[in-house]
């Protein structure tokens, strides 16, 4: 056989293996006959893969069930304790890092404030964001003695790989900062880093408000906006997201909704960042009171998550400072129901979902009024099939959205792991497993990960 025809017949048992661990993965645990049912492989060549998944103790046994008039047959499933990843949010006011297991269920978690960057500040030093993600690993990695799939770090910024991935974050003041190579300094795990609202938006498709059934994204079309410091989001058709020429596709915090309007952290006027990100919020409130002693006295603070939070909470008192309060969230509201009416007319999505710390902070309050405003302002047929809800995975749906990159690439693999540079993934994947992956460029993995699948 030609090396040609090896690597077709190669490439065609990792493409079925591929297909049949991500049913399991989503849809497990079934049995040898349904996974040819749901797969179209031949009897044959599920009871190979199997056998081999087995082998690896990357799929185990889970039971019986009867069958009909026949021997009971034996479920598989996805061993979830087997192997772990790690996800990474690295926001404007901490980096949360969490540790999951195949299954991403959260195991343990380290959150690292990062100092100095609290509301107003527009500044993330990157040495500082390094060295708190290297020493999070450090913690978490510690006594594990599972295979580690890889770190996925969710970042605010565009991400472009050169092939190494660089971060241009402008609202952070990050210009191609080469991330990746400075965490190459501390690390060989594996490294995928995409924009977090994207993180987010693949955590929402497989396990959340923009799944039908586990890991089945919904047909058509979604936009996921991200609220935390800052706004942004992320464009997803078909399960994959749409990325656009510079991978910078989705900046929906930079959509100008006012000429000559407020600054923006990114130096331009008027883009919606600038008026219901938590720190435009927080500022505005600040100047609508005037104030900043009588803010201190009300421990409105320069803790963003402390400073919504009680920002809420005036809301609902009859006094001056509840009424400024009231008067800046329901303009935080009209600002993103605009926002979601340019979207709805411009992109046509069957579902806005809103998700990050301060969107879910404000959304008991604010999301009646939001969905007034963007039905007045959206035009009535698109916006009548459209639906505005949350995210359903809470505020730390970016961190588990980063661990899903490693996780869906040993998808992909179908079980193997990384020992080197992978080829560049599609644009999109397949329906099983939403998501079109950034290219990355892992080293090696760690000693505990090498033994590997077989192929």
């Amino acid at each position: 056989m030609t090396d040609e025809g090896r690597r077709n017949v190669r490439d065609l048992r990792r493409g079925n293996r591929a297909r049949l661990l991500r049913r399991l993965y989503f849809h497990g645990p079934l049995s040898r006959q349904e996974l040819v049912h749901a797969t179209g492989l031949s009897s044959a060549s599920v009871s190979n893969v199997v056998a081999d998944l087995l082998e690896a103790g990357v799929v185990v046994e889970a039971g019986a069930v009867e069958s009909d008039g026949g021997r009971p047959r034996i479920l598989l499933r996805v061993d979830h304790a087997r192997f772990q990843a790690i996800g990474v949010d690295v926001g404007e006011t901490r980096v949360r890092m969490e540790r999951f297991d195949l299954g991403l269920h959260e195991l343990a978690a380290v959150d690292v404030p990062m100092t100095g960057s609290g509301a107003g500040a527009g500044s993330l030093e990157p040495d500082q964001v390094v060295a708190a993600i290297a020493g999070g690993l450090r913690e978490l990695t510690a006594g594990v003695a599972e295979p580690l799939l890889g770190v996925g770090i969710g970042v605010p910024g565009i991400v472009q790989h050169q092939p190494e991935a660089v971060v241009h974050g402008q609202t952070v003041g990050w210009d191609a900062v080469p991330l990746e190579q400075l965490l190459r300094e501390h690390t060989d795990l594996p490294l995928h880093i995409d924009n977090g609202a994207t993180t987010m938006a693949q955590a929402e498709m497989w396990f959340g408000a923009g799944s039908v059934t586990g890991g089945t994204a919904r047909p058509g079309s979604a936009v996921f906006l991200l609220l935390g410091s800052g706004a942004g989001g992320a464009v997803i058709v078909d399960g994959a997201p749409m990325r656009g020429s510079t991978t910078s596709a989705g900046e929906w915090g930079h959509l100008n909704v006012e000429y000559g309007g407020r600054r923006c952290r990114c130096g331009a006027r008027g883009c919606l960042e600038a008026y219901v990100g938590a720190e435009a919020v927080i500022a505005r409130f600040q100047e609508a009171v005037g104030d900043d002693d009588l803010m201190d006295s009300q421990n409105l603070g320069a803790d963003e998550e402390s400073g919504l939070r009680r920002i809420l909470t005036v809301a609902d008192e009859d006094t001056g400072l509840g009424d400024a309060a009231r008067e800046v969230l329901d303009e935080t509201a009209v600002r993103i129901g605009v926002g979601i009416a340019n979207v709805v007319n411009f992109l046509n999505p069957q579902q806005v979902i809103i998700g990050g710390w301060a969107g879910l902070a404000m959304a008991p309050r604010l999301l009646p009024r939001i969905r007034e405003v963007a039905r007045e302002h959206a035009l009535r047929l698109p916006y009548a099939l459209t639906s505005v809800e949350l995210g359903a995975l809470g505020p730390d749906a970016v961190a588990r959205g980063a661990a899903t990159l490693p996780v869906a690439r040993f998808l992909a693999a179908g079980g193997v792991l990384p020992a080197g540079p992978p080829a560049v993934l599609p644009a999109g994947m397949p329906a099983g497993l939403p998501g079109g992956l950034p290219a990355t460029r892992p080293s090696a993995v760690p000693i505990a990960a090498r033994e590997r699948v077989r192929e």
